[in-house]
């Protein structure tokens, strides 16, 4: 499939979709916020805790809105999986340029055990219903950064995977991209339909302004149920316990290299 000006965008939490561009929306903690783990210890707090695009989906949404402003597609979708707060983190891709959004609605205990594999079924099910050539996601989320639902989706779509994009191209029929790996960058060029997943260094997303904040209140967006596409999100894994990392000693100053060396050699450590 050719991305042309006729394919469409699908993002979430942000996935990007060329067939119809998508982007796949995380709604993720403000990384600013302190994190409290849960008294029960099966998770961190999230009730009354400020909420936010995850950054990596923001990329991700800002290089399809380039992609359709180079006329290589008509129609960006933003999706986003979890309670009614995600239809804010929506409305942000949509001022950003999102043609319109898809909230799958996932609440109470289910949203709590919401995991990879349940949005990668949700994103497959949704390509193929909007009938799409790209999906443009994060490469992770930066609360559980799991970096899972890319390499998933592209598996059940059984489509071409660019994972840690950092440059995508047009080239003839494909997409060419730049991949971040350990120790260097690597150029790949993949068939459409096809899975990309954003790294940090893809672009440096735009600021909404107010005229297209206020035109983002009148996009549509509609409201969806996994049950709707046929998922099943039953949990398949159980968290045991969430535990606060241990507290780090407090250091020891020293005022020149042979007490350094005194106190290592006391310690054992040399």
């Amino acid at each position: 499939m050719n991305l042309d000006n006729d394919r469409h965008i699908i993002v979430y939490h942000t996935v990007i979709v060329i067939a119809e561009i998508v982007h796949v929306l995380f709604n993720v903690q403000f990384w600013l916020c302190t994190v409290h783990i849960k008294p029960d210890k099966t998770g961190v707090v999230t009730e009354g805790v400020k909420h936010s695009l995850n950054p990596f989906d923001e990329i991700a949404v800002e290089e399809a809105v380039r992609l359709k402003e180079k006329k290589l597609c008509s129609e960006i979708i933003a999706v986003s999986c979890g309670p009614s707060t995600c239809q804010e983190t929506l409305r942000t891709a949509l001022a950003m340029g999102a043609d319109k959004g898809i909230h799958v609605e996932v609440a109470g205990n289910d949203y709590e055990t919401l995991q990879p594999i349940h949005v990668s079924k949700i994103l497959a099910a949704l390509a193929q219903q909007e009938k799409v050539d790209l999906i443009i996601l994060g490469k992770q989320a930066i609360d559980d950064d799991a970096n899972q639902t890319a390499q998933m989706t592209a598996s059940i779509l059984d489509w071409p995977q660019a994972t840690f994009a950092s440059k995508i191209e047009k080239d003839d029929g494909n997409l060419k991209v730049m991949r971040e790996i350990d120790g260097g960058l690597e150029n790949i060029s993949v068939k459409l339909p096809a899975v990309v997943s954003a790294d940090l260094r893809l672009n440096e997303p735009r600021y909404a302004t107010l005229p297209n904040i206020m035109k983002a209140k009148k996009k549509p967006i509609a409201v969806k149920k996994p049950s709707d596409l046929g998922v099943d999100i039953s949990p398949r894994i159980e968290v045991i316990s969430v535990e606060d990392p241990p507290t780090r000693e407090a250091g020891t100053k020293v005022e020149s290299v042979d007490e350094l060396l005194g106190k290592l050699k006391s310690l054992g450590r040399i």
